[in-house]
């Protein structure tokens, strides 16, 4: 195959890529405006029963953990001084940015009045973890936005602005992971008020602190699989030997997850445990997921084999997804009652989906948001089939 008929390749797949997520998009939001017009009891299967569905579940109890890459990378570069890490952390605060603000996107479609979301910021309610939860999503996402902002100003060449951004940069990191930190716990705090309705292999005091360490875990694998994604098919460099540091780490925070997961369950759980089949089934492949990817992390070989790497981030993310799933949705089923999402909930969360994976491409291709650990600064645009298309 020529050059040419190479990059004619590239271009052909990139363009038929950006048009499927551009599609997605467009379905998505015109579910969203479904939902808006005719209201959420005649477009979706919540009811009184299950007033959270896939919206909450998904777009925001799940959603919020894989985009925490950002905070708890920020915090191992410049709390533990792991400086070599710090190439991957522009990456990582794009991810964040936009899942943070894709989960403001889910929380107003699911919202009951949408038009009244705006009352969180003046009429506060102190004694509401769903108060700080909405607090903390809004001051982190303005967080992420500010850090973002850098490069922004280097593509359109804004220098007093960037002065000001890199020395409020260690602020702003301090700040996100604290933030972080209050809401990612919160939202285990959510479930708390559900003594009677979460099933009791998931229900204990300790759920906030299992929904931060989870989180922690989580977001170092998003990192692992996002810049795998990049490498592969957005012909960045490898970065295995930052991953294989990733992967070093995680050992001891999926292994002190599993510690506090397992102590909470035998000695702070009071109600029965393995009394529902198909719980106990749920409990099982979680379980079995979170030591899955404890031992492929403990194993030398799999840290460093790029394919056995992703797929060990990709076990552990697909578990904490699970997790999220079990204890806001699962768990709480009736199983004479079950709730399936419709058909308008679904395309929204594809949707959302869609809109992040196409905005971080996008992004990848007009702003400069990959510096290598070999010091070599990519371009702004970074994306193979986007630079043939450019000289094309």
């Amino acid at each position: 195959m020529s050059i040419t008929q190479a990059i004619g390749k590239e271009v052909k797949s990139y363009h038929w890529f950006v048009q499927l997520m551009l599609l997605l998009v467009l379905v998505g939001a015109a579910a969203a405006v479904y939902r808006f017009v005719f209201g959420l009891g005649a477009t979706t299967n919540l009811n009184d029963r299950y007033p959270w569905g896939l919206w909450v579940s998904f777009d925001v109890v799940t959603a919020v953990p894989l985009a925490a890459g950002s905070f708890t990378l920020g915090a191992i570069v410049y709390c533990f001084n792991i400086k070599k890490l710090e190439p991957l952390i522009r990456p990582a605060i794009v991810t964040g940015f936009l899942g943070y603000s894709l989960v403001c996107v889910g929380l107003l479609v699911d919202l009951g009045q949408p038009h009244k979301g705006w009352h969180v910021l003046f009429f506060w309610n102190l004694h509401s973890p769903m108060f700080e939860v909405a607090m903390c999503v809004f001051a982190y996402t303005t967080v992420l936005f500010l850090e973002f902002l850098e490069p922004v100003g280097e593509k359109f060449g804004w220098n007093l602005s960037l002065k000001v951004l890199r020395k409020l940069h260690m602020p702003l990191v301090i700040a996100a992971a604290g933030i972080s930190t209050l809401h990612q716990s919160s939202l285990g705090t959510f479930f708390l008020i559900a003594v009677e309705k979460l099933h009791s292999l998931w229900y204990n005091p300790l759920l906030p602190l299992q929904f931060w360490m989870s989180a922690i875990s989580c977001g170092l694998c998003i990192i692992i699989l996002e810049a795998t994604a990049t490498h592969k098919w957005m012909n960045q460099p490898n970065e295995g030997v930052l991953l294989r540091t990733i992967g070093k780490i995680l050992p001891w925070t999926i292994g002190a997850y599993l510690v506090v997961r397992v102590f909470s369950l035998f000695f702070l759980t009071t109600g029965p445990l393995f009394d529902n089949p198909v719980m106990t089934r749920l409990f099982t492949v979680e379980m079995g997921g979170f030591v899955l990817a404890l031992l492929m992390f403990s194993t030398t070989a799999v840290r460093n084999n790029d394919r056995l790497r992703a797929i060990a981030a990709s076990v552990l993310v697909l578990t904490v997804i699970l997790h999220r799933f079990n204890v806001s949705m699962f768990g709480m089923m009736d199983m004479n009652n079950i709730y399936y999402p419709s058909m308008t909930e679904t395309l929204v969360t594809v949707g959302i989906l869609a809109a992040h994976i196409l905005f971080f491409v996008l992004i990848a291709k007009y702003f400069r948001i990959f510096v290598h650990s070999d010091g070599h600064e990519e371009p702004a645009q970074s994306c193979p089939s986007a630079s043939a298309y450019s000289h094309g």
